[in-house]
């Protein structure tokens, strides 16, 4: 199994493969090309860096296709009332006595600097399904979690601009 990915993440990785193909791949080979003319290979910095960038592209762009290829698809869509993929939750944690607001995202999007959590890490598991009011434990492991409890919920958060991960 491999990643679990909506429609529009699909579509964005895509997006990505093609500037790689059309755009990027035309540059480096490009770069490579000029910094070959300059002369001798064996001191020649601006080569090796010029085929490390295109073999670094070329590389993404396998990452990509088959992460597409091996994707699970799964649907952004839940009631109303629940915590599911593009909700905005805000949590409060019990034994910290504080309150965050997280985006719940698929893991290709998945950034805790910038609040995102993806729904194959331990909060993310434990919220999606769940409603505001509810108290929900987080499983870190089998021995270890702790409570929190879900305030609100703000439903279908715009992902247009959310980008995907690097590897």
């Amino acid at each position: 199994m491999g990643e679990r990915l909506t429609r529009n993440d699909v579509k964005k990785i895509e997006a990505e493969i093609e500037h790689r193909k059309l755009v990027v791949r035309k540059e480096a080979i490009e770069a490579v090309k000029e910094a070959r003319a300059q002369g001798d290979l064996s001191e020649n910095f601006e080569y090796y860096a010029a085929k490390r960038d295109k073999n670094k592209n070329e590389s993404r762009i396998r990452y990509l296709e088959k992460m597409i290829k091996n994707a699970e698809i799964v649907s952004d869509k839940t009631n109303d009332d629940e915590v599911g993929i593009n909700s905005e939750v805000e949590v409060y944690f019990e034994d910290d006595d504080e309150t965050e607001k997280y985006k719940i995202v698929t893991s290709i999007r998945g950034s805790s600097l910038n609040h995102y959590i993806s729904i194959e890490s331990p909060i993310g598991r434990a919220l999606v399904g769940h409603k505001a009011g509810e108290r929900v434990y987080v499983a870190v492991n089998e021995t270890t979690g702790y409570y929190i409890v879900i305030k609100s919920i703000v439903k279908n958060i715009d992902d247009s601009e959310d980008s995907i991960r690097e590897y």
